[in-house]
């Protein structure tokens, strides 16, 4: 099949490369979301899904409106057969929907209609779900709601980050996707409508609501911390520096400490929850690398009054 690849992000790489070297389909364009700034000067750089299309030599279209009428007619003229998309990262009207024969076939990162959203992984994590996966369905204008062709399943691990489940989903999850695009060619997949029970949301996950809240119990703690590493990353202040937070390490049997309490021994620093104290990890100062805890607080000598908040 002629397919259009619409993509933006580093998850939707292992699919794109999986397409372009599938002797079954033919990938005649790809979709992306226009140039971003990047990097400490903040200079315009081109997506990761740019990046590779660019490298293999296929044509990168990047409208600022890609529902617009132009940009509608500029799809036609690829005849493509089917899209595919893996986080393209924008809502797509009817008439842009209704370009491709097959329609636009979408690999969302969950069991559907489970975390419809711009945040599954993140959401099934800090829910402490123990299995997730991904889903391939047909795009509809509403939000994650199409018909599923298929479904991978992926178990959760208790020290995931959102980064180490992703990885993992965007490599399942092509395989799933190049496998569906090739059941559409043959005529042997029709898509299922989802289930009416079950749907639950998980929209993108804003910088403040990474802030770490330490009067949750540890586990709960634990869970949302993993849930935002890498992005947009936990923080806390303590005293008058935000500091950046790597994942913490429970300790059931650690000395009772109040919420935001900090205990620095020579090896480990822990901090007070709703419930028992964490230990923190790796964690980054302004303006600076990330560090030990341990190492960070030799340094930073910090006085008994001063709390994480």
């Amino acid at each position: 099949m002629r397919i259009v690849f619409a993509g933006t992000p580093e998850p939707a790489l292992p699919s794109l490369r999986r397409l372009v070297d599938s002797p079954r389909h033919d990938v005649v364009a790809v979709l992306t979301r226009p140039d971003a700034a990047a990097g400490r000067r903040g200079k315009p750089a081109p997506s990761p899904v740019a990046r590779l299309a660019l490298d293999a030599g296929i044509p990168v279209l990047r409208p600022d409106r890609p529902n617009s009428a132009e940009f509608i007619a500029e799809l036609a003229e690829l005849a493509p057969d089917c899209c595919a998309v893996v986080a393209y990262g924008a809502l797509l009207s009817a008439d842009l929907l209704a370009v491709p024969a097959h329609g636009w076939v979408n690999l969302h990162f969950s069991i559907l209609p489970a975390w419809r959203g711009a945040a599954p992984v993140q959401a099934a994590i800090a829910a402490g779900d123990t299995v997730t996966g991904a889903t391939t369905f047909r795009i509809e204008p509403s939000l994650d709601s199409g018909p599923v062709y298929g479904v991978v399943t992926e178990t959760i691990r208790p020290a995931d980050t959102a980064g180490d489940l992703l990885d993992r989903l965007a490599v399942s999850g092509a395989g799933l996707l190049e496998t569906t695009l090739d059941g559409i060619e043959d005529g042997a997949l029709t898509p299922v409508p989802q289930p009416a029970e079950g749907i639950s949301l998980a929209p993108k996950i804003t910088v403040e609501q990474a802030r770490v809240r330490w009067e949750l119990p540890a586990h709960v703690v634990d869970r949302r911390i993993r849930a935002v590493t890498p992005n947009p990353g936990a923080w806390t202040m303590i005293g008058d520096m935000r500091v950046k937070l790597g994942p913490v390490a429970l300790d059931d049997d650690a000395e009772a400490l109040a919420p935001g309490e900090i205990r620095v021994e020579r090896a480990a620093v822990t901090v007070g929850t709703g419930s028992h104290p964490v230990a923190l990890g790796q964690l980054q100062p302004p303006g600076k690398k990330p560090m030990n805890a341990a190492d960070w607080a030799r340094g930073a000598r910090l006085d008994d009054t001063v709390r994480a908040m």
